[in-house]
């Protein structure tokens, strides 16, 4: 019975968290609700998100036998990264700025000359963070996220092609939430690169899945890869519609 309570609670703690976090003066923009998405199934494992306050993503990383259970599974990963979350290395300071943009770099293969290059993706990049000092990660995921996406998108090259400043492209989207609007805006840029080079869609949308997949058995943040998912799969469904 204890095991049973201890396993429920999680959930209630998880939400309590984030209730005590807004009351001690935390900046959250949507408030402190914590919302659970279950991936639809018929039958087990069942999988299920968690988005948090602030917009990180975890998913249940255990294999389910219930639709409980997932979301206890998401709850436990998400309630531990949010204590962790509370540690000073998670704020947001100069060797966390260095840290994250040589990570952003290695990951898009960028030229270290980028970082400082005002016209860049991660020069943007360093210039959001260097704007956000003092937040924790957490607290600053959803506004990170949508630069990965502008990122991998192309749309940041786009804006620096149209001759955009990063001060401009940062006030721009640093007051826009992600939302159905962004996801169908992207959606519509990948139908237009399916239609210039066809399976170039099914390939990005397999490669995504699998990237998903791997993450959420490994515990780690999702928002990214799983908003690139969302993405895509919104716009395979208007291309087979």
């Amino acid at each position: 019975m204890t095991v049973l309570l201890v396993s429920v609670n999680v959930v209630e703690a998880l939400q309590e968290f984030w209730q005590m976090k807004q009351a001690r003066g935390a900046d959250l923009k949507n408030g402190a609700l914590v919302i659970y998405e279950s991936v639809p199934s018929s039958s087990p494992p069942y999988v299920c998100y968690v988005t948090l306050p602030g917009g990180s993503c975890f998913g249940s990383f255990q294999n389910c036998p219930t639709k409980a259970e997932a979301r206890r599974s998401a709850a436990k990963i998400a309630l531990m990264n949010s204590v962790f979350n509370e540690h000073p290395s998670r704020r947001i300071s100069d060797d966390f700025i260095e840290k994250a943009v040589a990570e952003a770099r290695s990951s898009f293969k960028g030229d270290p000359e980028e970082a400082d290059n005002p016209n860049t993706g991660i020069g943007a990049f360093r210039f959001m963070l260097e704007t956000n000092k003092g937040r924790t990660m957490l607290e600053f995921q959803e506004l990170m996220t949508v630069f990965q996406l502008l990122h991998w998108n192309g749309s940041l090259k786009a804006m620096r092609e149209r001759q955009c400043s990063r001060q401009e492209v940062v006030a721009h989207y640093s007051n826009r939430a992600l939302d159905d609007d962004m996801r169908s805006q992207m959606a519509l840029d990948w139908i237009a690169r399916e239609q210039e080079n066809s399976g170039a869609l099914g390939r990005e949308l397999g490669l995504s899945e699998r990237e998903l997949e791997t993450a959420r058995l490994a515990g780690r943040e999702l928002r990214f890869p799983k908003e690139k998912k969302d993405i895509l799969m919104l716009a395979h469904t208007q291309v087979t519609s």
